[in-house]
């Protein structure tokens, strides 16, 4: 029991050290979750052993409450799906909250067979079964840290004095800003007004190449904008060459390097899009974190799920020594003569 303890101890008190080391580290996200899910878990066996019905109470949230919104969270999932399918189009991007709800209830379903059904079952079965659990319970877990974290993220405070807003460019409607895009302006906007009512003489950097659909850049799509938003001309910067998020952060930092080397940031993107925007941040060396835009709700479920599998792709080498290890080991508790 002391181990676990300490195993739950070290893993939120490290996680602190790396938030507050660089609170754009996932791994602090990761950290912090575990170690706060452990510690909850402890105050609910010390209050359980204090009283018999805080023990009944526990019981049922864990065995009956859980599995409940675990499965109230798949079909959920797939009525966003319909929803997006519907007012989207049925491009992948725009099914996946329906195909993550359906994948929730057949994780379920397979759990049921393995806990009434798995005494009877044959060894192959028995271990496929038990790997996709564990596969499901290893990525759901990842998936609540992303959520938790990211979420926690967007809560830092931005009150310092700023030199710059980045805005992040997306996908135009002809030479248009689309919704999506203008949420982002008009959240740069607000901060920028907000900085001038401090006495700040701030700058906002629109960044955005020309994709290959595109019609004109981004970026100057953005300007015109802001510009027509009352924004002066010469408050604006435009960095029209990047293609990715990474470019973004990069080709501005070059921009805003080249007016002064000492300077104070932040970036704007979409909220669901924040976090892994300040990974890219991160890995462009700019010290800037990020403020999240508004969204539509019925789009949030797919957009965060998107989000998701680009962090997961990112640290793919780590995903992929874990999906070994997991299958490793349900491999050797059912055939130890082969591994």
């Amino acid at each position: 029991m002391y181990i676990y303890i300490l195993i739950i101890l070290a893993s939120f008190s490290y996680g602190i050290f790396l938030f507050i080391k660089d609170s754009r580290n996932f791994f602090a996200g990761i950290l912090l979750t575990f170690g706060s899910l452990g510690l909850l878990f402890l105050l609910i066996m010390f209050l359980s052993n204090l009283s018999p019905l805080i023990n009944v109470i526990s019981t049922l949230a864990i065995f009956g409450g859980i599995p409940l919104c675990i499965v109230g969270i798949g079909f959920f999932l797939i009525k966003n799906g319909y929803i997006m399918k519907h007012k989207e189009g049925r491009r992948l991007a725009n099914l996946l909250s329906l195909i993550l709800g359906v994948n929730i209830l057949i994780i379920v379903s397979l759990s049921l067979i393995l806990i009434f059904k798995g005494s009877q079952l044959n060894s192959g079965v028995h271990a496929t079964i038990l790997a996709i659990i564990l596969l499901a319970i290893y990525f759901g877990f990842l998936f609540f840290s992303y959520l938790v974290y990211s979420y926690a993220y967007q809560m830092l405070p931005v009150n310092k004095d700023l030199d710059y807003v980045i805005v992040l460019g997306s996908g135009l409607i002809g030479d248009k800003v689309p919704p999506l895009l203008k949420s982002r302006l008009d959240k740069g906007i607000e901060i920028y007004s907000q900085q001038l009512s401090k006495g700040n003489h701030t700058k906002i950097v629109v960044s955005g190449g020309q994709g290959s659909d595109e019609i004109i850049p981004e970026a100057v799509a953005m300007k015109k904008y802001l510009v027509s938003q009352g924004i002066p001309e010469l408050d604006i910067l435009v960095e029209d060459k990047s293609t990715t998020t990474y470019e973004n952060m990069k080709f501005s930092k070059n921009i805003m390097n080249n007016i002064s080397k000492n300077y104070s940031c932040i970036f704007v993107s979409n909220n669901y899009h924040v976090f892994r925007a300040s990974i890219y941040a991160r890995k462009a060396g700019l010290k800037a974190n990020g403020v999240g835009a508004p969204t539509a709700f019925y789009f949030l479920p797919s957009a965060l799920i998107r989000e998701y599998i680009a962090i997961l792709v990112l640290y793919k080498k780590i995903n992929l020594l874990a999906i070994l290890f997991i299958l490793l080991l349900v491999s050797h508790s059912f055939f130890p003569n082969f591994i």
